[in-house]
């Protein structure tokens, strides 16, 4: 049962670390690929590596065009083949990510985010989505303690940081059935079992279908 699961959230927040403790649970069980974005395949981490050097000042425009261009090569090499071969991919980011900070926190706008984004995805939507929700001043402070070389975006505005997680927030009540919300500020253990606990909830609900 091939199945699409993506992890969001604001910087920080440990989708990294859920992820690949996820992918060893499920592991003994299922298929899994794990990958992320922007990166994942050559094309897209050449891309990613552009868009997170913080030598570079962009237009929001072309961020937004950046990180579309790779999901679309990321999606069309890597994720779909595995969707068509029966896996089960753990992606860290996916669309929402564009709709959050470009859309969002760059005031773009979530309907011109979604139309570039639609014509890079087509009809490929995750089917689970884990949001993993923390306040942006926590996320960034984790990083500082855990000597992670700042990127491009890391280096935003406390300001810019609040409304990515106000688009994320946005997008949760968009989508509830999608996306499901678990507490980041928790300790790593039990956030990693409340989102196993609601992956394993939906695989087993699709099982039964």
């Amino acid at each position: 049962m091939s199945c699409f699961i993506t992890f969001e959230g604001p910087e920080g927040s440990g989708k990294t670390t859920v992820i690949e403790h996820i992918k060893n649970v499920l592991s003994e069980t299922h298929d899994i690929v794990k990958t992320r974005e922007p990166g994942g395949i050559p094309i897209s981490e050449k891309i990613r590596e552009v868009l997170l050097d913080k030598e570079h000042s962009m237009d929001g425009r072309t961020e937004a065009l950046l990180f579309a261009a790779s999901r679309r090569q990321h999606l069309v090499e890597r994720v779909i083949p595995a969707l068509d071969a029966g896996k089960i991919v753990l992606c860290d980011r996916f669309i929402d990510s564009s709709l959050a900070y470009q859309g969002i926190a760059r005031g773009i706008g979530f309907d011109d985010i979604m139309a570039i984004n639609k014509f890079a995805i087509d009809t490929y939507m995750p089917d689970l989505t884990i949001y993993l929700k923390l306040d942006p001043a926590e996320g960034l402070q984790r990083i500082k303690d855990n000597q992670r070389e700042n990127n491009r975006l890391d280096e935003e505005t406390i300001d810019f940081h609040k409304k990515v997680v106000l688009g994320y927030n946005k997008l949760s009540e968009l989508y509830p059935n999608r996306i499901k919300v678990v507490d980041a500020a928790q300790p790593i253990d039990k956030v990693v079992s409340d989102a196993a606990n609601i992956i394993n909830n939906y695989i087993q609900s699709r099982g039964e279908e």
